[in-house]
Parts: C-alpha cells; sequence; structure tokens
C-alpha cells in the first residue's frame, strides 16, 4: 500500500490540474448547486400541493420537502468531510512514506 502513496507523491505535479478541477470546480457544485436543487424541487413539490388544496397530497409534500432538506444539509457537508479525511489519512502520523505529498498536494490546489 505504501507503494501507492509514494507514486501518487511523485505523481502530485501531473496530477494538480485533476486535484484542482475537483477541488475548486467539482466541490463548489456539490457544496451550493445540489443542495440549492434540492430545496427549490421540494419548494415546487410543496407549492403544486397547496395548490391542489389536497390535505393527505400536502402532507406528502412537507414530507419530502423535510427529507430533501435534510438531504441537501448532508451534501453540502460532504466537501467538508471529503477535506478532513484528506487531512486524517495524509497526515504523517499515519506512518506511510509519502503520503505528505497528497496533503501538500491538496493544499496547493485549494490556493
Amino acid at each position: 500500500m505504501s507503494e501507492f502513496f509514494q507514486i501518487a507523491a511523485d505523481a502530485c505535479g501531473g496530477l494538480l490540474p485533476v486535484v484542482k478541477l475537483i477541488r475548486k470546480g467539482l466541490f463548489p457544485i456539490i457544496q451550493i448547486g445540489i443542495p440549492i436543487i434540492l430545496i427549490v424541487m421540494g419548494s415546487i413539490d410543496l407549492g403544486k400541493a397547496v395548490l391542489s388544496s389536497d390535505d393527505k397530497e400536502i402532507k406528502s409534500a412537507q414530507g419530502r420537502l423535510l427529507k430533501r432538506c435534510i438531504a441537501a444539509v448532508a451534501v453540502f457537508f460532504v466537501v467538508t468531510i471529503v477535506t478532513l479525511l484528506m487531512n486524517l489519512f495524509t497526515s504523517s502520523d499515519t506512518g506511510i512514506e509519502g503520503t505528505t505529498g497528497w496533503q501538500k498536494c491538496w493544499e496547493q490546489a485549494g490556493q
């Protein structure tokens, strides 16, 4: 397993554009865009249910909106969890040589 981390640490220079794309492009879309879409979709469902004036449908739409809001909060924290895991697994305390290269690459991609 240590060979994988050593190879990854040596290849960081070649992977930096990909890591930057993930950290600066994909993560903001996941962290901000998806929760907004989930909440808007839930609000539209609830609005349709209110316009239909059916109490059973309104209750159902409220449940779906609540579930989507919970999912939105969970998705919002994905970036924080991934960053925390990257810092945890790439700390110098792991005893695996070369893992600090990933941490440097991850930090450099964030700048």
